[in-house]
């Protein structure tokens, strides 16, 4: 198992099952870590301490988002290059792993607004210290040609994120601040295997002499398919984050009788539901040399859920339409982290460049709760979910035209 990014060994054309599984399994730990923290038990420890209603916790939700979306955006991008300049990868993912944990059980010792915001602001960097490391690895790692695959492998990682939600939620299985002890517990045992056993893989073969003499052609072409990529996810990234923190109180804002375990369970379907379709996709595009086409399909059906959102007078009729939206998304967004990685254009400096990615993640943290707070009070959500819907048709077109394999493969 290389740690040296950029380094080549000999030259690979696949890498085992294995090694793809037990990276897809510590990707996982990721999500295992922030879905059910920050989709169900940080906004419920938030409307416990909110003084002024379901109105004062969206208020404190948006600040903490923001703050917390600002200290993730500077880890990923630092550990991601100190894990370049270090040519190493797994002594970070490892100390991010612990840091990330330990953590997790100070977020109990908040009693105000500004000492959760300085427990999730130092979560949220040992969190990326873990994650920018394990992205580069599956850069260093993965040829073009199993790309699709391990997107469809990484698509389990959301679903078994929010399977622990509704975990930890079970009624009677654990106190509020047991929660955070099973959910740091789960996360290890899906990070340390990857980290210790995963069999050894060879880095990707190196360019051709041929692919050489065209490198600067090839590296305008990588650098252009890498903006668009860019742009689709941060516009499709956008509506995500806002239902990734929203869905509860909006449920809520439907019939206030809706309980927390309600919008887990709704997390848990729409992603476990979307992982085997994921992995199907990417074993397509794999085949069919189509890399980008699952990708635009996808943020063409998004739309249809947003619009039956806006619409939705009733649970269930919100539930069905977020289960479109959030389907379609969930694809998109594993299978955009695995083809992502073919636009890369310098394989030294991987983990810098993946950190530049990640802001599309963070980033609708940053803009999102302005979004919320500029629309909802004038249009409600309504509003806001047409606006969504509008940014995934131009990430639509932005993918449309991508050039398959922008010049050569690995």
């Amino acid at each position: 198992m290389p740690d040296k990014p950029g380094v080549s060994g000999e030259p690979v054309t696949r890498q085992p099952l294995s090694f793809l599984m037990l990276y897809a399994l510590a990707w996982a730990g990721g999500s295992i870590a922030y879905v059910p923290f920050l989709t169900i038990l940080l906004p419920v420890r938030v409307a416990a301490l909110a003084p002024g209603g379901p109105e004062q916790a969206v208020l404190w939700l948006s600040a903490i988002a923001f703050c917390g979306a600002i200290a993730a955006s500077v880890g990923h991008i630092l550990f991601g290059w100190l894990s370049d300049l270090t040519r190493t990868r797994r002594p970070w993912a490892a100390l991010g792993l612990a840091l990330s944990c330990g953590l997790l059980l100070f977020v109990p010792l908040a009693r105000s607004l500004e000492a959760l915001i300085l427990i999730v602001a130092a979560w949220q960097l040992g969190l990326n210290m873990m994650l920018a490391p394990l992205a580069a690895w599956g850069a260093d790692c993965v040829p073009d040609g199993q790309k699709g695959l391990l997107g469809g492998l990484l698509a389990f990682a959301p679903g078994l994120g929010a399977l622990a939600g509704a975990l930890v939620t079970v009624p009677g299985l654990a106190s509020a601040d047991g929660r955070l002890v099973v959910v740091a517990l789960t996360v290890a045992a899906a990070v340390l295997p990857a980290l210790l056993l995963a069999p050894r893989a060879a880095a990707v073969q190196p360019a051709t002499p041929l692919a050489q003499a065209e490198q600067p052609r090839r590296s305008a072409a990588l650098r252009q398919s890498a903006l668009k990529m860019w742009a689709a996810r941060l516009l499709v990234q956008v509506a995500e984050a806002a239902l990734f923190s929203f869905l509860y109180l909006w449920l809520r804002s439907i019939d206030p009788a809706v309980e927390d375990y309600l919008t887990a369970r709704v997390f848990s379907l729409v992603l476990v539901l979307s992982a085997p379709a994921a992995l199907l996709a990417g074993r397509w595009a794999d085949r069919r040399g189509h890399p980008f086409r699952p990708l635009v399909v996808c943020t063409l059906i998004a739309p249809f859920g947003l619009v039956g959102m806006a619409l939705a007078h009733s649970v269930a009729a919100g539930v069905a339409s977020y289960a479109v939206f959030g389907f379609s998304t969930s694809i998109f967004l594993a299978l955009h982290s695995a083809q992502t990685l073919r636009t890369l254009p310098d394989s030294n400096r991987r983990g810098r460049d993946l950190g530049l990615f990640n802001l599309t993640n963070t980033m609708p943290s940053l803009v999102m709760p302005w979004f919320t707070l500029a629309l909802v009070p004038w249009f409600g959500f309504s509003g806001l979910f047409l606006l969504f819907a509008a940014l995934a048709l131009v990430a639509a077109v932005l993918l449309a035209g991508l050039r398959e394999y922008p010049l050569a493969k690995n």
